[in-house]
């Protein structure tokens, strides 16, 4: 992938299903640009995170095989009204993924529901309903999902998490760069790809892609 990428805030008003979906990360063109350089027609894509379905919707139109596992139940159904029986999609937890039998895939692509370090009671990883919120503890959480997904990859795939830096006031959680961190001891780090947003939200520091890959 291109180190920067350009964004348009537009297309991703326009994109989503339903209007007030504020909380949908990327966009479908983002997806392409990580469908092609890191997967192949027939390959079986993974979003354990699947949110309203954009990776798996652009998936499908690509020719992989798409597979995501959704928390919320009416997210979940909204995906499978979206792919029709041209994928697979679980409603479940993504911390129980290694439960799930998800199979073998070639590529993860997703964006984790976000939390910042400071001022964020609500647990991301409960859909944000509980306020257990903890951030150390998500860290840890997000890292046992990331390491089932590496479990699931066959080798030499790729994962690829959208994730950003978080302004809160005058404090900035770097959420990207910390799951950068916990990763690196468990796959190989590829690099980033910084999404340059033609409008940026005042919340987000800076948005990027990671890459990591399974080795061999």
């Amino acid at each position: 992938m291109e180190r920067v990428l350009k964004i348009s805030a537009d297309e991703l008003v326009a994109e989503r299903p339903e209007a007030g979906f504020e909380d949908v990360h990327f966009t479908q063109a983002l997806v392409r640009e990580v469908l092609e350089q890191y997967s192949s027609v027939g390959d079986v894509v993974l979003d354990p995170f699947a949110g309203y379905g954009t990776t798996l919707v652009v998936s499908h139109q690509m020719g992989r095989k798409p597979v995501g596992v959704e928390l919320l139940p009416e997210r979940a159904a909204l995906i499978r009204q979206r792919l029709g029986s041209n994928g697979v999609v679980i409603e479940g937890d993504a911390r129980q993924l290694h439960r799930l039998e998800i199979g073998q895939v070639d590529l993860c692509l997703t964006s984790p529901p976000y939390m910042s370090a400071v001022d964020h009671p609500q647990n991301p990883l409960t859909g944000y309903s509980t306020l257990d919120g903890d951030y150390s503890t998500y860290l840890d959480e997000l890292l046992r999902v990331f390491l089932a997904v590496k479990d699931c990859l066959r080798d030499a795939g790729y994962l690829v998490i959208n994730a950003a830096n978080i302004r809160t006031g005058d404090v900035v959680t770097p959420l990207a760069w910390d799951i950068a961190h916990m990763l690196r001891p468990h796959l190989a780090f590829r690099g980033e790809t910084y999404l340059q947003w033609d409008r940026p939200l005042d919340f987000i520091s800076g948005d990027y892609c990671l890459v990591f890959q399974k080795l061999r």
